[in-house]
């Protein structure tokens, strides 16, 4: 009985490690629009995507501040790195990275691969922000 009592523990134990596991490399989208409402989670990795706004796009060497829409509301973001040859303004994208002070830091950014596609999550953020 007691063989069956510490399998079934171990069993337990082992489901819960793996959902914890599985819960913390989740990485949830937002729109502007729910960043902005404070809906994003300040400090965690999440993807933030949208249109590239007009005008927004500014260069300081390797760092480029941008901000990103849903024709409904902007949030800026910062990314140091190399951009993809895609990346233009009102480009469809997603980045990923955290908010930090306010701030959204992206870690990578995500640019679309043809003239025809836009992410799954950046149309339906739009589109939700169209009937709003």
């Amino acid at each position: 009985m007691v063989f069956v009592v510490l399998l079934i523990c171990g069993a337990i134990l082992a489901i819960w490690l793996l959902f914890k596991a599985l819960g913390s490399n989740t990485n949830y989208f937002y729109s502007p629009t729910e960043v902005v409402q404070g809906k994003a989670p300040e400090g965690k990795s999440f993807r933030l995507g949208g249109l590239v706004a007009n005008g927004s796009v500014k260069r300081e060497g390797m760092k480029v501040n941008f901000d990103v829409t849903d024709n409904l509301n902007s949030f800026g973001i910062e990314y140091v790195g190399i951009l993809p040859d895609l990346f233009r303004e009102g480009q469809g994208i997603i980045t990923t990275g955290s908010l930090s002070d306010g701030n959204f830091i992206a870690t990578e950014v995500l640019a679309k691969h043809d003239e025809n596609y836009m992410p799954p999550e950046v149309a339906e953020a739009i589109q939700k922000s169209s009937q709003q």
